[in-house]
């Protein structure tokens, strides 16, 4: 679960809100329902303020199940696992690579409670590690919850606000949530982007549906990774962080009602690369330049 957020993990979070929201109107009493995506994705090269350039890919993964036990109360659980590869060409500022291979699994848990006047109520605790190949997962937690209440004011127009507070291996943060999915007509609909994607979960995405099979849409969020460095690398047990704005259009292809696939293309704006010593002092920070993206996602309900 986008959130800003702080998280890729923290961005899924707090996509759920409105998603398990909605589907939890829908949803017959003990009735369940799984999910899952994949997603690739790469940026391609970057030049960073200083000298050098970077680029990367990735892939993750998500797992999700959702069960409706009262007429009122919706709960479930995500399961994620994040893969990057980074590659820096003389990095100047920073002397080295500062990071190369990054992992970030993490588990959520979503309680949504349908209140009377169109009131919705909804908890997503997380819990993840995030952290480079050859540092230690333990040492890599970062962990919160967001809390969030939405209103449907119509059958087409649903607005909510929230906060997330986490800790972040050595840092705690907090940040607001704002949600929105408003149908501004049959065709055109603004609303947090898609569960699955490069951009995540957080931001706004305005979607335009062309018939029961394609979609096309624009949107963005703000994002932060915050991550262990290897034990054995340029900054020893440090900390790494990765800002941008993704900015990103999206073409969705339906070939049936509960699986989808989307194809993005866009440009990473804003960005910032910081390492920390390992007790979170900043040693090195540097912009980069505009980064083009590139990603597909397949997604599926059962």
């Amino acid at each position: 679960m986008p959130v800003p957020a702080r998280l890729l993990a923290v961005a899924l979070a707090a996509l759920a809100l409105p998603s398990a929201g909605a589907l939890a109107q829908r949803l017959p009493v003990g009735a369940t329902v799984t999910s899952g995506s994949i997603t690739a994705y790469t940026q391609l090269d970057a030049d960073i303020d200083g000298g050098g350039d970077f680029h990367g890919s990735g892939v993750f993964a998500i797992g999700s199940v959702l069960r409706q036990f009262t007429p009122e109360l919706t709960a479930g659980f995500t399961l994620r696992y994040d893969y990057e590869d980074w590659n820096f060409s003389s990095p100047a500022a920073f002397g080295a690579a500062p990071w190369g291979q990054l992992h970030r699994p993490s588990i959520g848990a979503t309680f949504v409670y349908a209140a009377e006047a169109g009131l919705t109520f909804t908890a997503i605790p997380t819990v993840q590690w995030a952290y480079e190949s050859g540092a230690s997962s333990s040492d890599a937690l970062n962990w919160g919850a967001i809390l969030a209440v939405s209103k449907a004011y119509s059958k087409d127009l649903t607005l909510g606000i929230g906060a997330g507070i986490f800790r972040e291996i050595d840092d705690t943060k907090a940040f607001p949530v704002v949600l929105v999915d408003w149908r501004i007509n049959d065709r055109l609909r603004l609303a947090n982007p898609t569960q699955a994607g490069p951009a995540g979960g957080a931001g706004l995405e305005l979607a335009w549906t062309l018939d029961d099979r394609w979609e096309i849409a624009g949107g963005g969020a703000w994002r932060t990774h915050r991550f262990r460095l290897d034990r054995n690398g340029p900054t020893p047990d440090g900390i790494g962080e990765r800002k941008s704005i993704p900015l990103m259009l999206r073409a969705t292809w339906r070939p049936a009602p509960a699986s989808r696939l989307d194809l993005y293309a866009g440009v990473a704006v804003g960005g910032e690369l910081t390492v920390h010593d390992r007790d979170g002092n900043e040693l090195v920070s540097q912009d980069f330049d505009p980064a083009p993206l590139l990603g597909i996602t397949f997604q599926a309900r059962f």
